[in-house]
């Protein structure tokens, strides 16, 4: 029987690239050149060794492996990993790949190549390579510097960008030119899909992993990942994306699951396999006479890979605010281009855009610069001893002393960028989310509806989908709670200016998501649509039917996300604080400290609802009223004992001109020896097991406040602490709940068989 062709093939590409990488590993050199080197042996291009016949199907097999390569490397980025670079590797990677981009443009142009050979240059020549920087890290002992973390924060950065550049020069290659309005479009359209797919995908996937867990083993987790990779890849592209942002996208969602170690051990084999196939495909492409006549091209890309990308990743650094030192040892780390620039290019002629010459010359300058990247990094010192020498004191004094640490005491005030951080990732998240379900409605839904019903009832019914769809996002873009929003208000009064725009902005953004289905399926007169719009807004402000399905959902979203994180606090639950010290106690004289409470009614007081804070006793001339009701007035001389966390405290601090005392709630409980037994507040912290009869009820619904005289505090939920929860709020199996009461509250525990 003969062999297929493709099975004489890979025992020819794993039997050369074993031998390669053996040798390259014996000379401390990165296994991915040998695997360059295998490629080159076994093409047209190298004589004295068979050749590869099928190569079609070796082509098959790389774009597999950058399907591989791209879902590991998502693997390896989440949510979290990308809040944790800060500023330095955002302002590093930014400056870094913009620069580079024009810089490699302008180089091709200079070249005399053509302007999407230019575009492409550009593109590659941004991109570092995360995996020579690790191995010549590793061999030079270096990793836990400071200066490698920064590196390695940069590079996740760079990936992110690569993904966008991918996405972008796809759309440059099949307009055939550089619109801007195309461009804008398309990067719109991806950034909307993308944060769409990490919603669902963290919404669904953990939670389907969860309940399916008792079925998992190796074999079953492995195919299951593969499938999520896969699946994503022929989304995307359904969607007109690159396969490479699907693969990518799929390993990002699976990095926050509790599997993503497992995940990643058992496809590293696969990865191995895969991306061994693609480099030794790249070699393929290598053809040393082209290689001969582009030996100026390639000398020119080296030197500019290594000094003027080395210089712009240092003056991001340096720009970030760090020394000079960090600077140019982060800058010299970062000159070379790798396997990122490989899939560009690789990108580039599967679109048939890019002359094939400039991949050879990639591959070569790609080489060269794995070989310098280890040296460079040495030379870092010598090259600051000598910009020390050459730069004027005052500017070497300057750069020293401007670093991001002393600038954090320079920066303003912290609670505007907190609250600005909040407010625009919060309007962005919910504005997606009510986009997204507009767009899936009007593209897919309404053309469905209209092919079996009449245009008038289609266009009701899809108007009305999407309005009950979006209105628990409306609801809580518009009326959820801000602390920060607060005690900026309370703050100054300069802050009302900017805050009130800012809100106003928020109520614009909501209208127009608002009127925009109704402008694309009814086409009414503007402002007919912006009263509709308005009056919409008034309706979901007034009802609280939609907060209950909400916060179900946004509680499962949080918990997936954070399920890492909640698992390794799990297994070290002596870095945990529990809810009881994280809620503060306070106390207010009504006669000395705050005389217009005075005969009001704790309901009449606006300060509870507005700021958060809760009355949890009144000691009137030493009588003890626990847990009062709203109904109950403030007298002269009742001292009011009030909860609540301490940003809430610190607002009722400046709504009222006060400095108070605090103390945690777990010192409050423990600190009441000097009153009666009968008098003493309570606090427990109680499991909501399978067979209790809580679960599934609100916190309205149930007997803690009417029937057991608690007030219930709050939740954690898989250790997410959830702080005043709203009355419409469902209760779960394994919920963490924690009531304060009386000694009644014991008694109906007790009798409730939840003590």
């Amino acid at each position: 029987m003969e062999i297929p062709k493709l099975i004489a093939d890979l025992a020819l590409m794993l039997i050369v690239a074993g031998i390669t990488t053996l040798l390259f590993k014996k000379i401390r050199q990165p296994v991915v050149l040998g695997y360059i080197i295998a490629g080159f042996l076994i093409s047209p291009y190298f004589s004295f060794l068979p050749t590869i016949q099928d190569f079609s199907s070796i082509h098959t097999w790389s774009e597999i492996g950058i399907i591989i390569l791209m879902f590991a490397l998502g693997l390896e980025f989440n949510l979290h990993k990308l809040a944790s670079v800060g500023n330095t590797a955002i302002i590093t990677a930014i400056t870094e790949v913009v620069s580079m981009l024009a810089v490699g443009f302008f180089c091709g142009y200079l070249l005399g190549w053509s302007t999407m050979d230019s575009i492409f240059l550009g593109g590659m020549l941004s991109m570092s390579s995360t995996t020579i920087i690790i191995k010549a890290f590793d061999d030079l002992k270096l990793r836990g510097k400071k200066f490698t973390e920064l590196v390695f924060g940069s590079l996740i950065v760079e990936d992110i960008a690569g993904i966008f550049m991918m996405v972008i020069l796809s759309t440059v290659a099949i307009s055939q030119n550089i619109s801007g309005g195309d461009l804008t479009f398309s990067l719109f359209k991806m950034i909307l899909y993308l944060v769409l797919w990490l919603i669902l995908g963290i919404y669904l996937l953990p939670t389907i992993l969860k309940k399916i867990k008792g079925l998992m083993n190796q074999e079953t987790l492995l195919i299951v990942a593969l499938g999520a990779c896969f699946g994503m890849v022929m989304l995307a592209n359904f969607l007109g994306f690159s396969t490479a942002l699907g693969a990518f996208l799929a390993g990002s969602l699976l990095a926050g699951t509790i599997h993503a170690e497992q995940i990643e051990e058992l496809t590293k084999p696969i990865r191995d396999l895969f991306g061994a196939v693609f480099f030794i495909s790249v070699g393929m492409m290598v053809d040393p006479k082209l290689v001969i006549e582009y030996a100026v091209p390639i000398l020119i890309i080296t030197l500019i890979t290594l000094i003027v990308k080395s210089f712009f990743s240092t003056l991001g650094v340096t720009l970030s605010g760090q020394s000079l030192r960090t600077s140019v040892r982060c800058g010299c780390s970062l000159a070379q281009i790798g396997e990122f620039s490989f899939i560009i290019a690789t990108l580039g002629i599967s679109l048939g855009v890019m002359s094939g010459f400039i991949y050879p010359i990639i591959v070569s300058v790609s080489v060269i610069t794995t070989i310098t990247t280890p040296y460079f990094i040495r030379s870092s010192d010598w090259i600051i001893r000598l910009l020390e020498k050459i730069l004027p004191n005052k500017w070497i004094h300057y750069l020293n002393r401007h670093t991001a640490e002393d600038q954090t005491e320079e920066e303003q005030d912290s609670q505007w960028r907190q609250f600005i951080k909040g407010f625009f990732s919060s309007l962005a998240l919910h504005s997606f989310i009510i986009l997204g379900i507009v767009i899936i409605v009007i593209t897919w839904i309404w053309p469905l509806l209209q092919q079996h019903l009449g245009q008038g009832v289609s266009a009701a019914l899809s108007l009305i989908l999407i309005y009950v769809a979006i209105s628990p996002f409306i609801h809580q873009s518009l009326w959820r709670k801000n602390q920060v929003f607060l005690s900026l208000w309370l703050k100054r009064k300069s802050n009302h200016l900017p805050l009130m725009a800012l809100v106003f902005l928020r109520f614009a953004c909501i209208i127009i998501l608002i009127i925009t289905p109704m402008q694309v399926i009814l086409d009414l007169h503007i402002w007919i649509s912006m009263i509709i719009a308005i009056a919409a807004v008034i309706v979901f402000a007034r009802s609280d039917r939609m907060i209950g399905p909400y916060l179900k959902m946004e509680a499962r979203f949080l918990s997936n996300l954070n399920e890492r994180q909640l698992v390794e606090k799990k297994q070290n639950s002596s870095d945990h604080h529990w809810l009881d010290e994280q809620y503060y106690v306070t106390t207010i004289l009504c006669d000395r400290e705050i005389p217009d409470l005075v005969h009001k009614s704790l309901k009449e007081w606006s300060a509870p609802n507005r700021l958060g804070i809760r009355v949890i006793k009144i000691l009137r001339h030493n009588k003890h009223i626990n847990i009062p009701k709203a109904t109950e007035t403030i007298r002269v001389g009742d001292e009011l004992h009030i909860i609540g966390t301490l940003q809430q405290l610190e607002n009722l601090e400046a709504a009222h001109d006060l400095k108070l005392p605090k103390i945690t709630l777990h010192q409050y409980i423990n600190d009441q020896d000097h009153y009666a037994e009968k008098d003493q507040l309570l606090c427990y912290a109680l499991t909501v097991d399978h067979d209790c009869n809580l679960i599934g009820s609100s916190i309205k619904d149930s007997p803690i406040k009417n029937q057991w005289e608690g007030l219930l505090l709050g939740v954690e939920r898989d250790l997410l602490p959830i702080f005043s929860p709203n009355l419409n709020f469902r209760l779960q199996e394994n919920d963490l709940i924690w009531i304060l009461g009386t000694q009644k509250l014991t008694g109906c525990l007790a009798k409730a068989e939840l003590i």
